[in-house]
């Protein structure tokens, strides 16, 4: 049994009243996560000033039995840094290491700590004429540290990959509070395995990322946002390879919506216009990109993109933004859809991927079985097509009441959507992680032999259990 009131004090004394409290006011904030799925309790609030101390604390909660629950700006989709509520674990925020400890714009990389917001290093960047190329609609709020605990993606996978392909280094404590350093990037290291890609989107459950260094590319100098509409979401597909043929590297972006998200935009914010005259079954949102050396050919490119789509019978009406004002209201579109669908009533919401050569094909047959398994309900999928990861929600029947529902017939849904997911061999977590959230639906529709994969990773770098406990791995049965 932990000595806590011991461990307090030692805690306290450790990192003096800044860095730990066990003020309810300064911690309550911290124990919802995001989405106000989950609450739970904890012995303090720790938040380390370095790497040093974050090191020296975890020492001492092993010592003590002490479980630690990392957090970085606590914006995830799966309540992965929130602590459960028992109240025996300490929440360790990160937030206060917060430097960018160096830009080196010829090798075009960045040094940063965990606690550095994302918006706050795209700034950093473009102030030397680069940017890092991951943008989330939390910016504002995510952390380095988070995006790599939870391998992040985004609207720029289909062309610079998620959070794991930025990650050039790595520095970490981890359970006995040793410090795993491997900042320095080699483009070639052949001693064994790659310990950092071990550490990305492990969720905190096998170390504490608390720096990184992050690979940058050159600045956009231009760029062109097409939006498309199309008859069916196989059409997307075809478009999507087009476009691909067509634009090479300069394809940065390529987003699907139905109609009925659309609708529902325009419903939340009628201010708000569809670009296009009439409807489409389904939309697709297309960003070219290019530095300076290719921005001249941009809009030239863009043209004959669209002009070929339309010769080749692949789009129903297009157009081209006509200024960066007009493609941020295009993307506004696209970013609206989850506050829209809110507005709407309950709905299950399922972060999934599969093949990217099949996502078209198993939208168009997921939505249909979906809705005739579960009668007035309406499957929505939406999102990241050009990497195989759509968001697939499931709205309620009409009359549906909030918070019982999604206990009820939600659950069941979520069941046959997973399933679904499995038969064609994909993922049930694509970008917002497993943590809490999905868990136990991982231990059940997992791959066994990468369920024990998981567990001896778990148990070798952590073998008392003591890391965000009860978050990604499941547990035995």
């Amino acid at each position: 049994m932990a000595d806590h009131a011991l461990f307090l004090g030692e805690a306290e004394a450790l990192l003096g009243p800044r860095g730990f409290t066990t003020d309810p006011e300064l911690l309550t904030p911290w124990l919802t996560d995001w989405r106000g799925r989950f609450t739970g309790r904890a012995l303090a609030l720790a938040s380390p000033a370095s790497t040093a101390e974050v090191s020296a604390l975890v020492r001492l909660c092993g010592e003590h039995g002490v479980p630690i629950v990392p957090q970085g700006g606590n914006s995830g989709m799966s309540g992965g840094a929130t602590p459960d509520a028992s109240g025996t674990a300490i929440l360790l925020s990160l937030r206060r290491m917060n430097a960018i400890r160096s830009i080196d714009a010829d090798a075009r990389e960045a040094v940063c700590e965990a606690g550095v917001i994302l918006q706050v290093l795209h700034e950093a960047a473009e102030a030397q004429g680069l940017r890092f190329p991951l943008s989330l609609g939390g910016k504002g709020s995510a952390t380095v540290g988070g995006l790599i605990s939870t391998n992040a993606g985004g609207t720029q996978v289909l062309r610079h990959g998620s959070m794991r392909a930025q990650v050039l280094g790595l520095e970490a404590v981890l359970a006995d509070g040793s410090v795993l350093d491997v900042l320095v990037p080699l483009k070639k290291d052949n001693r064994g395995f790659d310990l950092k890609q071990l550490l990305i989107g492990s969720e905190g459950t096998l170390g504490i990322v608390t720096a990184a260094t992050l690979k940058l590319e050159p600045a956009v100098a231009e760029r062109a946002v097409l939006w498309a509409g199309l008859a069916d979401v196989r059409d997307a597909r075809k478009l999507l390879l087009h476009a691909e043929t067509m634009a090479g590297q300069a394809l940065e972006g390529f987003e699907i919506l139905p109609q009925h998200s659309l609708d529902a935009v325009l419903k939340l914010n009628p201010a708000a216009r569809s670009p296009l005259q009439g409807n489409h079954g389904w939309y697709a949102l297309i960003e070219l990109v290019a530095d300076s050396a290719g921005r001249d050919a941009l809009p030239a490119l863009a043209q004959t993109l669209l002009e070929s789509a339309f010769e080749a019978g692949l789009v129903e009406d297009a157009t081209i933004a006509a200024s960066e004002a007009q493609a941020e209201q295009f993307w506004a579109l696209r970013e609206e859809i989850a506050p829209a669908e809110r507005a709407l009533g309950p709905a299950m919401q399922h972060d999934i991927s599969v093949p990217v050569a099949r996502m078209a094909d198993f939208v168009a047959e997921a939505v249909p079985a979906v809705e005739a398994r579960f009668p007035g309900t309406r499957g929505i999928a939406f999102g990241h097509l050009g990497d195989g990861n759509v968001h697939f929600h499931v709205l309620a029947p009409a009359g549906a009441e909030r918070g019982r529902w999604e206990a009820t017939q939600g659950k069941e849904i979520s069941t046959f959507v997973h399933d679904l997911v499995r038969e064609w061999q994909g993922s049930i977590s694509a970008e917002h992680g497993i943590g809490q959230l999905k868990v136990e639906e991982l231990g059940r529709v997992g791959d066994p032999v990468q369920l024990a994969v998981l567990r001896a990773v778990k148990q070798a770098l952590d073998p008392r259990g003591l890391l965000n406990p009860g978050k990604l791995v499941p547990p035995c049965t």
